[in-house]
């Protein structure tokens, strides 16, 4: 044995005979003695154990030691990450031991499903979001992702959330839509069979006014105290007369609604007029990403879209609008300022289900404008609670032309008017955009000089 391990020694067995004086002492307990972890716990900020009792400094060994339970716990967890070399077990590992909440589509539900079912994959609770619009065969499939234990589903509670006044699940085959049904949703199914249900009574969407055009429809549909009292629903919308308006639109060069292919409609009036409303609209000072353009047929959005692409989309002072699509697949999303365009101006068109209705009302938050042939639709008899209050306001598209440019130091409020513009025609409106334009341009020279 070396001389320094001798002096080690000697001073390990000083240090214990130090111990037991204390301990003999009463100032030192036994846990503190044989606690093999102090120099681990020696940048604690006080002492560990302060030797008044031993109860204390046993409480204090045991945190300890759940201390480091814990530590291992998390480093076991760290250490499939280890194992499991790719991305996809990584995903199935989090899916599987770690995940609270999983979000997924039920058609994604139906392509995962064997791999869940592989995985355990194990869960009590369902919340099915716009169940409405979901085949009823479709929402069974997220409701067996897991194997019965014993014979029994784990699943306890499944939550539908939805509008059944709102466009049913998209069934293409005419023949299965109509004489199979299976365009009706589990949901709707139940709401028919009298189901209790629980229906939200208040909406914190729309100004109320712009709210009335889709009340009639629910049971007790109140507004929300924030639609009243914000400051952007208590304002009137710069430079627009009304918060919302049906704009009646006459034929183009003799020319209303179009079939360049069987089906596929359009309507060149009502696509320039709509375009020069978001234009007149960006002017002003709207933002692109708040204004929506929506129709209810394929061939006008890709009439509006070409519309846009050679008016505004190469302009930086216009850009392209936030969206420009159907009716049906805007259902379920909602914008500031939404401009709609019914495009027929001989029948009322598949418009006629007032679900569709529905939807294309209640889109916008605060401006809601609509263009189409007013004759056409006034005297339907399922569209009338929406048509008789578009009849009570001006059919020719309103403009505070004052407010281009302006700042007023007291901002008009919903429901005042100033000194109101109506626009005559479509070539009346691109007069108005062209003079705006043209005062644009000159300010933005001048303030340049």
């Amino acid at each position: 044995m070396s001389a320094r391990e001798i002096e080690q020694q000697k001073e390990e067995q000083t240090d214990i005979e130090k111990a037991k004086q204390l301990i003999k002492a009463g100032k030192r307990s036994v846990i503190s003695y044989l606690f093999p972890f102090g120099e681990f716990f020696s940048d604690a900020p006080q002492a560990l154990f302060t030797g008044k009792s031993h109860e204390d400094d046993l409480e204090v060994a045991e945190g300890c030691f759940r201390y480091f339970d814990n530590m291992f716990k998390e480093i076991e967890e760290c250490r499939a990450f280890e194992l499991l070399r790719n991305g996809h077990d990584r995903g199935n590992y989090l899916i599987t031991t770690h995940a609270r909440i999983i979000a997924m589509t039920c058609t994604h539900a139906a392509l995962t499903r064997k791999n869940l079912v592989k995985l355990a994959f194990k869960y009590d609770n369902l919340i099915m979001e716009e169940s409405a619009q979901i085949l009823e065969v479709e929402t069974f499939i997220p409701m067996l992702l897991q194997n019965a234990e014993r014979g029994v589903s784990r699943l306890k509670r499944v939550m539908f959330i939805g509008d059944h006044h709102q466009l049913p699940p998209v069934v293409k085959n005419r023949a299965f839509q109509k004489y199979g049904h299976l365009d009706q949703s589990l949901y709707a199914r139940f709401v028919r069979l009298k189901t209790p249900t629980i229906d939200l009574n208040f909406q914190g969407r729309a100004r109320p006014e712009i709210a009335d055009l889709y009340r009639w429809r629910y049971k007790d549909l109140g507004d929300m105290p924030t639609v009243k009292t914000t400051d952007r629903y208590k304002k009137a919308n710069a430079g627009l007369s009304y918060d919302y308006q049906f704009i009646n639109v006459e034929d183009f060069d003799g020319k209303g609604e179009s079939q360049p292919t069987p089906h596929f409609f359009q309507n060149l009036a009502e696509a320039e007029y709509a375009v020069a409303l978001f234009m007149y609209m960006r002017l002003l000072g709207y933002p692109a990403a708040k204004i929506t353009i929506i129709t209810t047929y394929n061939g006008q959005k890709a009439l509006l879209r070409d519309v846009v692409r050679q008016r505004c989309a190469w302009n930086p002072l216009f850009g392209e609008p936030s969206k420009i699509t159907t009716v049906d697949k805007f259902q379920g999303q909602q914008n500031d300022y939404v401009i709609v365009s019914l495009v027929k101006t001989g029948a009322v068109g598949h418009l006629r289900d007032v679900r569709r209705l529905v939807v294309a009302m209640s889109r916008s938050r605060l401006g809601m404008y609509v263009f189409g042939r007013f004759k056409v639709f006034e005297n339907c008899f399922e569209l009338q609670p929406v048509f008789s209050q578009f009849a009570q306001r001006p059919r020719q598209l309103s403009l505070e032309m004052e407010e281009i440019g302006a700042s007023p130091s007291e901002p008009r409020m919903s429901g005042e008017y100033g000194n109101p513009t109506e626009v005559k025609n479509l070539e009346h409106m691109w007069e108005i955009l062209q003079d705006a334009m043209k005062k644009q341009f000159q300010a933005s020279a001048a303030a340049l000089q």
